[in-house]
């Protein structure tokens, strides 16, 4: 696969604004599936500047991340030099490379993937039998989209003209698709960001089985 995507560039190493709304969902949910936080291994994929990462492993979780921006990576490292944070694509073997991992986290990348299966894959063979992918992105449904639609807000909503913008736009159906596909069960939805059916953003939690 020789998709490039290093091209993506960050202003800052800071969390990005969308975590504001995410992380603490995406912490609930590790709380809630795993005893202790540092017999827990996490593996960001897509860790961007790793402002993710780097609220989960002061909570005591095991992190590890990969994002395939060099200019990503570079801002990860000065500002959280502690972190196992590298270069690295969803169209990787990341398992070969680095083992598997009681949950795997990616927060509002698959939306920007222009292979989502071999990403998918990916993240699966990433997740231990029984542990958990972890996958947000900007939610679509037929209340939201109305909205958008009759605000004007369409076009900045799906970024077309931003390089490495957003090029896939997902449902809870075709996300969960996705994940089932892949092999992963019991996928569930969490809305973060507003009420449920004008969702920012769609928390799919998806168990690999035992």
């Amino acid at each position: 696969m020789s998709i490039e995507l290093d091209a993506t560039t960050y202003v800052h190493a800071k969390p990005a604004t969308a975590h504001s709304y995410i992380l603490p969902a995406v912490v609930d949910v590790l709380e809630n599936s795993f005893q202790e936080a540092k017999e827990t291994a996490v593996f960001d994929l897509g860790c961007g500047t790793g402002g993710a990462a780097a609220v989960l492993a002061e909570k005591g979780y095991d992190v590890v991340g990969v994002d395939p921006s060099q200019d990503g990576i570079a801002k990860a490292r000065t500002a959280h030099p502690d972190l196992p944070l590298e270069i690295g694509s969803g169209y990787e073997d990341l398992s070969s490379r680095y083992g598997t991992f009681d949950a795997v986290i990616s927060l509002e990348v698959v939306e920007h993937v222009y292979d989502p299966k071999a990403f998918s894959t990916t993240m699966y063979d990433l997740v231990k039998p029984g542990g958990i992918a972890v996958m947000s992105t900007p939610f679509h449904g037929y209340w939201k989209n109305l909205a958008l639609a009759v605000s004007g807000k369409m076009d900045d909503h799906f970024m077309p003209l931003k390089d490495h913008g957003h090029i896939k736009f997902w449902s809870p159906g075709t996300l969960s698709t996705l994940l089932l596909e892949t092999g992963f069960e019991d996928v569930d939805f969490e809305y973060v960001g507003r009420i449920p059916l004008l969702a920012k953003s769609m928390i799919a939690i998806a168990q690999k089985p035992h």
